[in-house]
């Protein structure tokens, strides 16, 4: 373990919640020709849906720029934005999607987001009862309304766009992992020695299928690629669906301590903020985890929140090591989602 790293990374993407309150830059509204671009762009795809075009059949010839310099942030910047500027009640479901397709091909590639082809997931309440989902798969706590602990998903940048919200609760919860590192650096780097140390971890079978799921994998929770770039892939609860399988050791005290004050540091520096219809956050799955509270469907709405895998071109180069989770570790790579390699753009 080198002292470098040990010591705090800093610049644009070491963010606090609190310096983002006071500074709300990385909320950033669509430019004025959005609407009409979109419009125009929309009514010339005919009856085609995703994944049956790209960017090329999606032209904005203004609002293009905008993305390139949403492109830029996310990757060389804070790694967070959130656009508004989106009017949802002037779409039905069905062209909102197309919408947000569109938009989103201008800034990567949509990869599936399970084996059976998912490629634009509602995620919204699917228990028919309103349940909170504590434990099993991170699909079902997703799909239930209980709250989600930190994780990250299997995408250079993940995308959101709520469509439509509960009556109450589900405020998302985003952290820079690059700041929890830091802090972790200064507190306690006897356990940010161990979080660059390998955990194993297993995806489920409704994500992955049958194959991968059975093939149980380690990965350090924090990492530096070729270039130094830091980078966090982590979920807890693949970590604990590794526990118990053959050949995987069981978690050392010194694991659940540093997961334990990740958690901890993770809720003191987050940023806590509802998600409004129409807003569309995009994180860059490298340098932040995200959550969200718990929320209640009702009368009044329901929450429902589309979702784009998306493999960034300007993504920074891995540590080979992850070529088990990312399938392509090369700067610029079509990697990560369910199928690593594969896009989910229509041939």
């Amino acid at each position: 373990m080198t002292p470098e790293l040990l010591s705090p990374i800093g610049g644009r993407a070491a963010w606090t919640g609190a310096e983002l309150a006071r500074d709300p830059s990385w909320i950033m509204q669509l430019p004025a020709a959005a609407a009409r671009e979109i419009d125009s762009a929309l009514a010339g795809l005919g009856d085609r849906a995703p994944p049956r075009f790209d960017a090329r059949d999606f032209p904005l010839p203004e609002t293009a720029g905008f993305l390139a310099q949403v492109a830029e942030e996310l990757e060389h910047g804070r790694g967070l934005v959130r656009l508004t500027g989106l009017d949802p009640a002037r779409y039905s479901l069905p062209d909102l999607k197309r919408v947000f397709w569109g938009l989103m091909c201008h800034l990567g590639t949509p990869l599936p987001q399970n084996t059976t082809g998912e490629i634009l997931a509602e995620v919204k309440d699917e228990t028919g009862t309103g349940a909170a989902v504590a434990s099993g798969t991170a699909r079902a706590r997703s799909r239930s309304t209980g709250p989600l602990r930190w994780h990250t998903d299997k995408c250079d940048l993940l995308t959101l766009l709520c469509a439509s919200n509960g009556i109450e609760g589900g405020v998302s919860r985003i952290v820079s992992t690059v700041a929890v590192q830091d802090a972790m650096a200064a507190r306690r780097p006897d356990l940010l020695a161990v979080l660059y140390q390998d955990f194993w971890r297993a995806r489920s079978a409704d994500e992955e299928g049958e194959g991968m799921a059975a093939r149980p994998f380690p990965m350090p929770v924090f990492a530096r690629g070729p270039k130094g770039d830091f980078t966090s892939q982590y979920s807890r609860t693949y970590v604990e669906l590794a526990q118990g399988q053959p050949s995987v050791p069981p978690l050392r005290p010194e694991q659940v301590e540093a997961m334990d004050l990740l958690a901890a540091i993770a809720d003191e520096l987050c940023i806590e903020m509802p998600f409004e219809p129409g807003q569309i956050q995009l994180m860059n799955q490298h340098v932040t985890y995200h959550g969200r509270t718990a929320y209640a469907d009702g009368a009044g709405g329901k929450r429902n929140l589309l979702r784009i895998w998306l493999a960034s071109p300007l993504s920074r180069a891995l540590p080979a090591g992850h070529a088990d989770q990312w399938g392509d570790v090369r700067a610029g790579a079509l990697r990560g989602g369910a199928m690593p390699g594969k896009s989910a753009l229509a041939a």
